[in-house]
Order: structure tokens, then sequence, then C-alpha cells
């Protein structure tokens, strides 16, 4: 029989784990199918509270012995009991007595849960279920909970400077998250459920008033909700506008000329002009240096048969040239095609020189700061990817904090290969 110092590294209970003695648990058969340790704190760390870790006066047995699960030995399940009291702490009422081996709350050991999230961060769910042999819920439950312990001991909103604020889709039925990146440490921060300005506000909440104070630049797109809060919690704050929603702007407005024409054409019997117009989409929306021969001949027919789609498709590649050119040169461009599209007399493009010009310094930040929300975009991307591997989540806290812990920095290492300090929540 192995020593209890390394029952103590097979079972993953940490060094502050004394054991009393390990018993196997057999089938009707006489198999062997699970390891079952009895353990206990050191003496000097029972009766402490799970949140101040203060000594306590001994309140009740509690519901008596617990068992919890922690990593398989081989194929074998293996489980680690003790008796679970409860104490009475001045500061936190009654609680469950502090245990050095799994967090407050939890049927898991910190090794069995830390290897859960590692899993779900890097694999799928078949494979995590089946690897750990939980339901995907009970993968969720221990997700939202390290990510609790994790952000008790390191704070993501300190030192923000430059962040960049955006939404994501998650969920069939408009449902949104609200996520927060630093554009230093290329990280997320912050992610809440909901899209509105109430969703932002309790962003400048978590963040505070002083924290708020230091923040430079907000990167995010043209929503007033996002606008509008950062302008009250933040007014130092220059605001940057990604080039790149004002690009897709032009592009929207081209596609709404597109379709214009397009059935003019069809109402007046004008077939000709309309099949010719047929699958000019593409052609139409791509960069001339991407075009394939066969876009580039249909970008032709367009430019032979309808000018005033044509006139629209240059508006647009001129908006993005000018988008592009920087210094001087960027904002004379800029100006020529805001007046452009003054007396282009297409109502599209009209409304867009409007709304660029409304928006026309957080766009000149995003060219002299060098800044978009690609970042962000890259994150919002990942998360949709996590979504997808996953099968969807129940509930949204669920969701971000498997977010938060892919990508906010705070997955826990595999356990055994480097060293973790775990602290109870």
């Amino acid at each position: 029989m192995p020593s209890k110092r390394i029952w103590k590294r097979l079972l993953a209970v940490g060094s502050d784990t004394v054991i009393e003695g390990v018993t196997e648990e057999r089938d009707d058969d006489g198999e062997v199918v699970a390891i079952v340790a009895r353990v206990r704190p050191r003496r000097r760390d029972m009766g402490r509270c799970p949140q101040c870790r203060r000594r306590c006066p001994f309140h009740d047995r509690g519901e008596g012995r617990r068992r919890w699960r922690t990593l398989d030995l081989g194929t074998v399940k293996a489980f680690v009991v003790a008796d679970a009291p409860r104490i009475d702490c001045a500061k936190h009422g009654v609680r469950v007595a502090w245990v050095p081996w799994a967090r407050h709350g939890s049927w898991f050991t910190h090794a069995f849960e830390d290897q859960v999230v590692w899993l779900s961060v890097a694999a799928t769910r078949t494979a995590v279920t089946q690897l750990m042999r939980i339901a995907w819920e009970t993968v969720g439950a221990i997700c939202t909970r390290v990510m609790a312990d994790r952000l008790a001991d390191h704070d993501p909103l300190d030192g923000l400077v430059r962040i960049g604020i955006d939404e994501v889709h998650y969920r069939k039925g408009q449902r949104y998250l609200t996520v927060v990146v630093d554009h230093d440490s290329g990280r997320l921060v912050w992610a809440a459920a909901g899209r509105n300005e109430a969703t932002v506000e309790a962003f400048f909440d978590a963040l505070g008033p002083e924290r708020a104070g230091r923040i430079e630049v907000v990167t995010a797109d043209a929503a007033s909700w996002i606008a509008n809060v950062v302008a009250r919690r933040a007014p130092q704050a220059t605001r940057v506008m990604d080039v790149f929603h004002v690009v897709s702007w032009a592009t929207d407005a081209l596609d709404e000329v597109r379709r214009e024409v397009w059935n003019d054409a069809r109402r007046a019997g004008m077939r000709d002009l309309a099949r010719g117009l047929k699958g000019a989409r593409y052609a139409l929306w791509k960069n001339p240096e991407d075009l394939t021969e066969r876009q580039a001949a249909k970008l032709a027919d367009v430019a032979r048969i309808n000018s005033r789609l044509y006139r629209a498709y240059l508006l647009k590649e001129e908006l993005r040239m000018a988008l592009k050119a920087r210094g001087p040169a960027g904002k004379r461009m800029l100006d020529k095609w805001l007046a452009w599209a003054q007396r282009c007399r297409i109502e599209a493009f009209v409304k867009l020189g409007r709304t660029i010009k409304r928006h026309r310094r957080e766009i000149e930040a995003a060219r002299k700061l060098k800044l978009s929300n690609a970042l962000v975009e890259s994150t919002n991307t990942k998360i949709r990817v996590l979504h997808r591997r996953a099968f969807g989540f129940r509930t949204p806290e669920a969701m971000i904090a498997m977010a938060m812990l892919a990508l906010g920095g705070l997955c826990p290492p595999l356990p055994g290969r480097q060293p973790a300090t775990h602290r109870s929540s």
C-alpha cells in the first residue's frame, strides 16, 4: 500500500490535507469501482470560515461526513471523505467549515474542477463529459464557480486605459452579451447579458468612478447605447469608431442601391438590365484587387448598363480609400468624398454622408490613434466558437464564465503541470 505522502499526490489533495486511511469500494462481482480516502484538514486549519479563513466557534456537525469527487486513478473513480461541521463566523454567519482540498459549496476537489475547466476551454462538450464522467450542466456550474474563485484573486478591471466595447449574439431570440476588451493586454475583462445602456452602466458601476477616470480611449461602433453611457461615465475618454464599420455602412448603402435598380428594372419590364445586374452583388462588394476575372467582367457590365449603380460603387470605393489614407491627405480625401456624397443625388449615400459627418471626430480618432475594434471582433468570434463547440449553454452566466476563463486569462493550469495556489471562495 502506498504511503500517505504518495496518496496525497495521487489524490491531488494538497499538502494541507491529512490522509487518515484509504479503502476500496467493490461491486457485486468484486471489481473495484472506487477508491475512497478518509481525510481531514491539519489541526491548525480546522474550524475556519470559508470566506475569511478565521478560526470560528463550532456550531454543529452539519450533515455529517461528506464525499468529494477527485481525479480518477486510472479508470477507477476516486473520492475523499471527511467530516463537514459548521462554524459560526462573526462576520459571515453559519457556514460549513473550510477544507483545503475543495472550493466552498463544491462536491469536487480543486484538482478535479481545474481539469474540467481546462478541458472545457480546450476540448469539445462530448470529450469533457465522457472523460470526466459528469453532466454538461455540472461543467457549467464548475466553470462559474472556478471563475468566481479566480476573480477573487485577480481583478481584470485594474489598470484599464484603452478598452473596446461591443455586443455578440450568443443565442436565438435576440440574446446578446456585451463584452469589454482591454486593448493593451488583448484580454476579455468583462461581459454581461444584455445590449442596452443599463448593461454598459453595469460595467462602469463595477469599474468605479476612480478607475473610470483613468480610461483614455474607448473603441466601439456607432451604437448610441454605448456612446451615451461613455459620455456620462468617462467624459475624458476619446471615443474611437472602427473604420471597418464605416466601410460596412457604405457596403450596405451600395446594396440598397443595387436592390432599387434591380427592382425598378423588373417593374419596368427591362429584362436585359435585370439579367445583367443578377449576380453582381459580390462584384460590387469586393475590393477591386480581390476580384476574380468573372467578377471583374460583371463589374464592367454594371458600368456599361447602369451609371447610377456604378457611381454608387465608386462612392463606396472612394470612401474606402479615403479612410485608408493617413494624415492631412486622408482628411482632404474625406472632405472631398463628403462633398461628393452630398451632391450625388443617390439617397442612400446622401444619408451615409450625414451619418459620417456626425461621427467625424470618432473616425478621425481611429486614424490618429491607429486603433480599431478588430480585437473586440476577434474576441466575439472566439466566443461564438466556444458556444458552437459546447452546443450552447443553458444560462448566460455559464457562457460568460466559459468566455472569461478562455479569453480573460483566468483558466487554471492542468493539475500537476505547474505550481498553483488555491483559494476557497
